[in-house]
């Protein structure tokens, strides 16, 4: 899907009542956080990352996630490990400067462990 034809798709959905909307694609993060009353930002480390992407792979490497469209087989993306691997350095410090804009205006928070992911869904 073309990145125009994507940022509509997610105007849209923000526009709704009421959504939730997983991941952390940059050219509409503004949109959703302009629309969202809460956000909630996953920082877990990138040794932590990277395993779970390997382990995915692996875990999948026959067919496809269950939680994935036909057609996206998981496949090894030495790509997307890259990615994951540099995040918190080239992503993460964007993503918190845009966090830090919204913070007195919504909800934000930041779970850095999975203590810190226990702790929240067991309060919830």
């Amino acid at each position: 899907m073309p990145e125009d034809e994507w940022r509509e798709t997610v105007a849209k959905t923000a526009a709704g009542e009421a959504w939730i909307i997983d991941g952390n694609y940059s050219g509409t993060m503004e949109i959703r956080l302009k629309k969202c009353d809460t956000a909630i930002f996953l920082g877990l480390p990138r040794h932590v990352c990277v395993y779970r992407v390997l382990k995915r792979v692996v875990t999948y490497r026959k067919g496809k996630r269950p939680d994935m469209a036909d057609g996206c087989d998981e496949k090894f993306d030495w790509e997307f490990i890259k990615w994951v691997w540099n995040y918190p350095k080239r992503s993460k410090p964007k993503v918190e400067k845009l966090l830090n804009q919204y913070q007195n205006t919504k909800t934000v928070i930041r779970l850095k462990s999975e203590n810190d992911i226990e702790n929240f869904l067991l309060k919830q």
